[in-house]
């Protein structure tokens, strides 16, 4: 070891100082270098640890970006996965309320359909119904005509069918007590009815029976030689009827001179008056009216309009004493009416006098109001407002105004 160091001293010894000086600046220059080079090695370190953080700061933040974009897009698939949950479910309930809405209106459909399947079905059983009664009223109409016609045929019958139709009439034109069905005459006679007349007057005597079976045959006649007898018959038959009728049924006091010859039908009455001319003048001559239904109940409403004035006629003094009571109340309304009009009178001239005071004053204000007036120590006034006196009366308020100006 002292050996080594020793030849190594001799060494440096024998190097000239020119080389230790180069020796020495190289050793200079590349401790420098060494340096240099340490010192960029730890700038690019440093450069390279600060672009390694910049980079993994990057990547923080765009890891914490895309954390968000990820919470972000998880938040709206949760809202959209709500949205279309909630909209499924609001779809589900409309087709819901739709399908049972259609199926609502489909069953009341069908239930009116049924309802008025049922009501129609009904209706037509009904029609039947009223259809099979009117075909039973048409079979008991014709059995009834078939009777009527076997009433009409019989003589009895035919009298009591006239007889019903007369008194109806009667019963529906006149009041209970002006008239007697089947009464009896101081002669013995029974006519059909007879109706009592106003002012204590005979009564009016109406027969109801007609020689149907002599009309009747003229109807039923085959030939023209038929017919004329059958018209001849039926002609002898109402002269004889319209004889007993004047013989019978007119008394002297005790019935009219007139007597009614009830004709059960309008046609055969418009046929007798227009094939029959000589038998209605013989009747006229009897003092016998021939009358139909249509001209009974005529001479029914004018009778029960002559009772009513009858009637009228019996409480006349009645009514004369309500006319003098009002005539009594109307002069004391017309005395009363007069002393009013007299107290109008005397308000009225009160109130032309109040009307002419007020006036005198308008025009002593007016003239007041026209006058100019001074202050008591010879200086004019000073402006002042216009003073206003009101002054009330009957007729209104009148108003007194004096105003002071310079």
């Amino acid at each position: 070891m002292t050996s080594h160091s020793d030849s190594l001293t001799l060494s440096l010894a024998s190097i000239s100082p020119a080389m230790l000086a180069l020796a020495g600046g190289v050793l200079a220059a590349l401790v420098l270098l060494v340096i240099v080079l340490l010192l960029h090695g730890a700038s690019l370190r440093r450069e390279q640890a600060e672009e390694a953080s910049f980079r993994a700061g990057e990547s923080e933040a765009r890891m914490a970006e895309l954390l968000k974009i990820q919470a972000e897009m998880q938040g709206r698939i949760a809202a959209m996965t709500e949205v279309f949950g909630a909209r499924q479910s609001e779809l589900n309930q409309t087709i819901n309320q739709r399908l049972d809405g259609m199926t609502q209106r489909v069953s009341s459909t069908i239930t009116e359909q049924t309802k008025s399947t049922h009501e129609n079905l009904q209706r037509l059983q009904e029609r039947l119904a009223v259809i099979d009664a009117a075909q039973n009223n048409i079979q008991t109409l014709a059995k009834d005509v078939v009777g009527l016609q076997a009433i009409l045929s019989n003589k009895q019958t035919r009298g009591a069918f006239g007889q019903s139709r007369m008194e109806t009439i009667i019963a529906d034109g006149l009041p209970r007590g002006a008239y007697s069905f089947q009464p009896t005459l101081s002669n013995g006679s029974r006519p059909d009815c007879t109706i009592r007349m106003p002012n204590d007057a005979p009564s009016l005597v109406i027969d109801a029976k007609f020689p149907l079976e002599a009309w009747n045959a003229i109807r039923d006649a085959g030939s023209p030689e038929a017919g004329k007898i059958a018209s001849q018959q039926f002609r002898r038959d109402m002269e004889v009827h319209i004889r007993d009728i004047s013989e019978k049924y007119l008394i002297q006091g005790e019935t009219q001179d007139t007597a009614f010859l009830f004709v059960p039908s309008e046609s055969i009455f418009a046929e007798v008056h227009e094939n029959f001319e000589p038998v209605v003048q013989k009747a006229h001559r009897s003092r016998i009216v021939i009358v139909s239904p249509s001209l009974l109940m005529l001479s029914i409403q004018v009778i029960q309009a002559v009772l009513k004035d009858q009637r009228m006629r019996a409480q006349a003094h009645l009514i004369q004493g309500e006319v003098a009571l009002l005539m009594d109340d109307l002069g004391r309304l017309d005395e009363r009416v007069r002393k009013l009009q007299g107290h109008f009178a005397m308000a009225q001239k009160d109130i032309d006098m109040v009307v002419t005071s007020a006036d005198k004053l308008t025009k002593r204000g007016a003239k007041i109001e026209g006058l100019e007036f001074e202050a008591s120590d010879g200086k004019p006034a000073r402006d002042s407002e216009p003073a206003t006196k009101s002054m009330e009366s009957r007729t209104g308020l009148l108003k007194l105004r004096v105003v002071d100006e310079e």
